[in-house]
């Protein structure tokens, strides 16, 4: 962990080196992109606190942000999506043709935008950990060298999600980057 200096600052700025007593938050927050680098950066900060700090996990310290995928607005609403049904209701309550952005990340959603979502509608998830939980046979299924055992696991409990396909005045609305005025 001392190696590596994005964890070594993470535990220094939470004040947890040597326990939890000093911990500067009651709330540690992760807030990843909603795409599979996002999911991959979300699971290495979880085995990261885990791994080493497992009460911080436990005394419900530990939560996940969920981010929205989408924004459905018009002139006098804005709604925050985070799956395509939640965009079709928006589309439904909203009169008109709305503009629909499409988030790619959290890094293109603006300060003010950011502070729209996590007020008091925030999506967070508590990581919860039973105290009865084996920490490290949970590691190693998760990060240990059991490929063959995780991927049967995988197959076995896959589940398929089915796009819902837009007319073609609602996909031609979806903007996939930046905030587009109805100007442009």
């Amino acid at each position: 962990m001392y190696q590596n200096e994005e964890f070594n600052l993470l535990q220094h700025a939470l004040n947890i080196e040597d326990s939890l007593d000093d911990l500067r938050y009651n709330r540690v927050v992760i807030a990843t992109d909603a795409d599979v680098d996002g999911m991959h950066i979300r699971l290495l900060l979880l085995t990261f606190f885990l791994q080493f700090f497992p009460d911080l996990v436990r005394n419900g310290h530990l939560y996940i942000l969920d981010t929205p995928l989408f924004r459905v607005r018009d002139k006098q609403q804005t709604f925050y999506c985070y799956s395509d049904t939640e965009r079709q209701q928006a589309i439904q309550k909203l009169r008109g043709k709305p503009e629909i952005t499409r988030f790619k990340g959290l890094g293109e959603i603006s300060p003010n935008e950011f502070a729209d979502f996590i007020s008091e509608n925030i999506r967070l998830d508590p990581v919860i950990l039973p105290e009865d939980t084996n920490l490290d046979h949970v590691l190693s299924y998760y990060m240990g060298k059991n490929t063959p055992e995780r991927q049967d696991f995988i197959i076995e409990n896959l589940r398929f999600e089915i796009d819902v396909i837009d007319t073609p005045e609602e996909e031609a609305q979806v903007m996939p980057e930046e905030v587009v005025s109805e100007e442009s």
